[in-house]
């Protein structure tokens, strides 16, 4: 069965999918699709990362320190890539959500400087 498209479905903000992921393995260790599927349903369909684009990102952040991987197996009984947050990955998600946070108030003020 395929999922039919929203038409307000939004494509994720150049800088935002280390953030979601790093988010996401907050809940902690998943393997990719499950942590695709994570952001999909936490943002109530809005949001879906391509494997594309998750798998160079789950990679890129594994080789800053910030995600650890480990083959495992699913439970459908299948080999996954399972991936956990480090020390180092706690950290930069703070200072990721500090810069989201930053980006927000910033665009707020532009798009509605009254009520700043």
């Amino acid at each position: 069965m395929a999922l039919r498209q929203r038409p307000d479905r939004m494509d994720v903000l150049q800088g935002t999918l280390d953030m979601l992921i790093l988010q996401t393995l907050q809940w902690g260790p998943q393997h990719g699709l499950r942590i695709a599927q994570g952001i999909r349903q936490k943002s109530e369909e809005l949001l879906r990362i391509e494997a594309g684009s998750l798998y160079p990102a789950l990679h890129r952040l594994e080789q800053q320190g910030w995600l650890r991987a480990e083959w495992k197996v699913t439970e459908k009984g299948q080999r996954a890539k399972y991936y956990r947050l480090t020390a180092a990955g706690k950290r930069q998600l703070v200072a990721e959500q500090g810069k989201w946070d930053r980006l927000v108030k910033a665009i707020g003020l532009v798009m509605r400087p009254t009520e700043g």
